[in-house]
């Protein structure tokens, strides 16, 4: 796979048909690219059929055809004989975001946790989904009108109403509820676009501005039409004294920024970049 290549690909795919995991892969292997991915996706592989191993055994041992014995079947693969959990202790190490690093250490962020529950359930054909809560991410599986939410950050452990309540209270403050939006699917595109963010955001606050920006360019190569992503790139430009391809960048954007307010900061920006070449 030629990481560069298939993320361009990704680009241009309709977001129902991204392949997620090999995606994330790729999106790592632009940090790393003396990486063989070869190993990676074998793995991939082999928790898919590690997944559907474990769910015919459990259906064959007398389980019942319901989102229960799906999600048995993902923890058992990926809490229990992989060893996936979330990276408590050192949270911020932006290894917990690349997927390559989450699979060689089997551990990781939520959502790069996400990621690979997704892949396993995905594979067997379930309908399996990414929830975005308020600094957290988690599963949510659906058959026959039951559903089931489950955290892969803590060892896949099921989240009920209360469970659910008690964690957006902890990451989002002791006033917030459980709303409707918070049910909504997440899109492969988000999601992909959620992780880098991760990594960018740790890399700004580390003022490694220009790895930010590679961040940056990667999350462009996956969502091409998303126009904040100029912004970002106009800016981290500017940071990293490339001041011409920030103008450049940063013009692009006040064309099609929708709001007077983006545009006017924006175009702010731009005289102080300009002036700079005069």
């Amino acid at each position: 796979m030629n990481p560069r290549a298939y993320l361009e690909t990704v680009g241009q795919t309709e977001d129902a048909a991204i392949d997620l995991a090999p995606a994330a892969l790729a999106l790592a292997a632009l940090a790393q690219p003396e990486t063989s991915l070869e190993r990676y996706m074998h793995h991939l592989q082999s928790l898919a059929e590690k997944t559907a191993r474990a769910h015919r055994a459990l259906l064959l041992a007398g389980a019942a055809d319901s989102v229960d014995t799906q999600w048995r079947a993902l923890k058992e693969v990926l809490a229990e004989e992989e060893d996936y959990h979330g990276d408590q202790d050192t949270y911020d190490d932006l290894q917990n975001a690349n997927l390559i690093r989450v699979i060689e250490r089997r551990k990781g962020l939520p959502i790069a946790l996400c990621i690979l529950a997704l892949h396993a359930g995905r594979a067997q054909g379930w309908d399996i989904a990414g929830l975005h809560l308020p600094g957290h991410f988690v599963c949510r599986l659906e058959k026959d009108g039951q559903r089931l939410i489950f955290d892969p950050f803590h060892d896949c452990d099921r989240l009920e109403a209360a469970g659910l309540r008690a964690l957006i209270k902890k990451t989002a403050g002791p006033e917030a509820e459980l709303s409707a939006s918070y049910y909504e699917p997440a899109a492969n595109r988000e999601i992909l676009i959620r992780l880098q963010n991760n990594i960018k955001y740790r890399q700004i606050n580390a003022e490694d501005y220009a790895g930010a920006l590679a961040t940056v360019e990667s999350m462009r190569l996956i969502d091409p039409e998303e126009y904040r992503l100029l912004l970002d790139a106009g800016v981290l430009y500017a940071r990293t004294e490339q001041t011409r391809r920030a103008i450049d960048v940063l013009e692009d954007y006040i064309k099609i920024a929708p709001k007077d307010r983006d545009r006017h900061d924006a175009a702010m920006l731009l005289q102080d970049l300009k002036r700079l070449l005069n």
